[in-house]
């Protein structure tokens, strides 16, 4: 993992789908978990999803707040 993904799950937003618009790390886990079972797009969205996922299944969300708290223009 590289740190600065990290950063990436609370600024990029899902550039398309059902969820287009919204932050990574505001994804519903359904959703990231659909993507584990169906198989991650290539590339860097690919990259963050699968780290959300694992995140997110591991019930470690909490641990991006304070980055979310760094960055005042962060979209919720």
């Amino acid at each position: 993992m590289n740190p600065e993904d990290l950063l990436l799950l609370v600024t990029r937003e899902m550039p398309y789908g059902k969820y287009k618009g919204r932050l990574i790390a505001d994804l519903p886990g359904n959703y990231l978990n659909w993507f584990a079972r169906e198989g991650f797009p290539k590339g860097e969205i690919g990259r963050l999803l699968m780290l959300m996922q694992e995140i997110d299944h591991n019930g470690l969300k909490p641990l991006l707040e304070p980055l979310r708290k760094g960055r005042g223009n962060v979209r919720r």
